[in-house]
């Protein structure tokens, strides 16, 4: 999977980082890359399923197109 991030650097020093697609995914690190290893494990955790969240049903799951 690809995403596109954008960088931008703090006036107090270091970097932030953010995924436009992805709502709330952000981090920091001092370094651009220090600020790329973080969003990437922010993007791995906010990707990652939440167990809780799923409900058990006896349905059909169909797929259509539109």
């Amino acid at each position: 999977m690809k995403l596109t991030i954008v960088l931008e650097q703090q006036e107090e020093g270091g970097f932030t980082a953010f995924v436009p697609s992805l709502p709330g995914c952000i981090s920091e690190g001092d370094t651009k890359e220090e600020a790329i290893r973080n969003i990437k494990e922010a993007i791995e955790l906010y990707l990652e399923p939440d167990t809780n969240d799923l409900i058990e049903f006896t349905g059909e799951v169909v797929q259509i197109a539109v």
